[in-house]
């Protein structure tokens, strides 16, 4: 029996905010190029792997706020979830040194502007993008909210922690045009209603965390909510049925339910 494949550390963020059209919330998405191997053509929150990167920040602790009580681990997470964020949105979740407030806009925009094409091509590191703009990571602005790992028997496999955060004020975000094709705010709700007519497609993490983000009715309730919540690790089983393929979950994870129908695993 082959040895399952290990699965690489990695991070995502579902970026919040309220919606001015409807009490309804809003997650910034984008849709994966359609020649990137994992999940090409999809629909999906900001995010990708730990690099060495985010652990050399890690041992630099006046790069960011926010970290006390998280093991190295914890804090390289959330590090490599901010800067994937970066890397494919230009939302920016830092603050000046000294302050408690978030950079603005205006400044995150210049950031991005002179460094984000260099960075994502690595002729910059994000440790000199923040150490020469005198920025720390706010880590403490990112809310657990779930952790899944990609079953075994998949080629390419995540052990991913997705975390909720509000939206920067006035960053509205917008895809990189290499990773990502296009960009949207999004309802929950409108998303999955998407994935399921065709107009979406939609990893089976992502989808479950949409509908249980769909719950909540404000920015503040959902982090509220996920504050409050145990994080159950999730390691979907899969198996096949005469239908297609069946996901097998733990129901104590808070998906409501345990045995799913579905076609392509992502």
């Amino acid at each position: 029996m082959a040895e399952a494949a290990a699965s690489r550390p990695a991070s995502t963020i579902l970026l919040l905010r309220d919606s001015t059209a409807a009490k309804e919330i809003e997650v910034f998405m984008m849709v994966r190029h359609h020649q990137i191997e994992f999940n090409s053509g999809a629909l999906v929150f900001p995010g990708g792997s730990v690099d060495a990167g985010d652990k050399e920040i890690v041992a630099r602790s006046d790069l960011y706020s926010g970290g006390e009580g998280l093991s190295e681990s914890d804090r390289g997470f959330r590090i490599a979830a901010i800067r994937e964020t970066f890397e494919e949105s230009g939302i920016l979740l830092a603050r000046p040194k000294g302050s408690s407030l978030p950079i603005d806009a205006k400044r995150a925009g210049e950031i991005a502007d002179k460094h984000r094409v260099a960075l994502n091509e690595h002729k910059i590191s994000f440790l000199s993008i923040l150490a020469d703009n005198g920025l720390q990571l706010a880590l403490d602005t990112l809310v657990p909210y779930a952790h899944w790992i990609t079953p075994e028997g998949m080629p390419k496999r995540f052990d991913t922690w997705f975390f909720l955060a509000a939206a920067p004020p006035d960053q509205l975000g917008a895809h990189d045009g290499r990773e990502s094709t296009d960009s949207i705010w999004v309802s929950p709700r409108e998303a999955v209603d998407g994935g399921e007519s065709g107009r979406f497609k939609l990893p089976f993490p992502t989808t479950r965390n949409l509908i249980r983000l769909a719950k909540q009715g404000s920015v503040s309730a959902a982090l509220d909510h996920a504050s409050g919540m145990s994080i159950v690790t999730v390691m979907p089983v899969m198996t096949k049925t005469e239908s297609g393929r069946q996901l097998r979950i733990p129901r104590e994870a808070g998906y409501d339910g345990e045995v799913f129908e579905v076609g392509a695993v992502g």
